[in-house]
């Protein structure tokens, strides 16, 4: 099974950390976030398709073409307009099933095995800031009905953790609608759960990395787990 992991922003929000190195090579706990990423990956994942960008050299030339025993391949995105779009350069690569992450989060091992036994699914959290992510509602059989980007009112406080498991399908749904440039994947996604359904696995352990302060955080919980 493939794994695309888009590791292709500036990581403005953790400056100055990121000035010189980018956000999926930050050290946290020893080690860089991208590193704990693929540690938490199934065995089942045998290929990684890595979207880079910014500072991108430095995150080929620390992983290569073969990784802990995993493929590695890589796509850059030369402009940086949206999640939906960095999927879309992986399009001819991928080949049925695939796990989608951000090189942003850490993730519990077990949830993301939990999720990859669906068919297709997405790890979701309660959050106390929804308004800062992507916002879930669920159908009464607990698929996906709406996914709302950074609402100012949320419908709920179960949001994305950014952890998918699709299939090629979803390019039949062309992104649309660009908010401030970017074309988000939660809006194709959307579109794809009215005809494949997606299930909402909610998950136990998530630390999102988003500004330095984060990475205090994420080190006091790591080191007692």
């Amino acid at each position: 099974m493939q794994c695309v992991i888009l590791a292709a922003g500036k990581g403005t929000r953790l400056r100055p950390l990121t000035e010189n190195c980018p956000k999926p090579l930050i050290h946290v706990s020893g080690k860089p976030l991208l590193d704990h990423i693929i540690d938490s990956l199934p065995s089942a994942i045998d290929e990684i398709i890595i979207v880079v960008g910014y500072l991108g050299e430095m995150i080929k030339t620390h992983y290569g073409s073969e990784y802990r025993g995993k493929k590695v391949s890589y796509v850059t995105q030369e402009v940086q307009d949206g999640t939906a779009r960095a999927l879309w350069l992986c399009k001819d690569m991928l080949k049925g099933r695939f796990l989608f992450m951000f090189a942003d989060d850490l993730h519990g091992k077990e949830d993301i095995a939990r999720v990859t036994s669906y068919s297709r699914g997405m790890l979701a959290k309660t959050s106390e800031t929804p308004e800062r992510f992507g916002v879930v509602v669920r159908n009464p059989d607990g698929t996906l009905s709406e996914i709302v980007e950074k609402p100012t009112h949320p419908p709920s406080n179960l949001v994305s953790t950014g952890v998918m498991v699709l299939d090629t399908n979803i390019f039949m749904y062309e992104p649309q609608n660009p908010v401030n440039g970017e074309y988000y994947l939660t809006e194709v996604l959307e579109r794809y759960a009215k005809e494949y359904p997606v299930a909402v696995v909610e998950e136990d352990f998530w630390i999102p990395i988003g500004y330095p302060s984060d990475i205090t955080r994420a080190e006091t919980i790591l080191s007692m787990r």
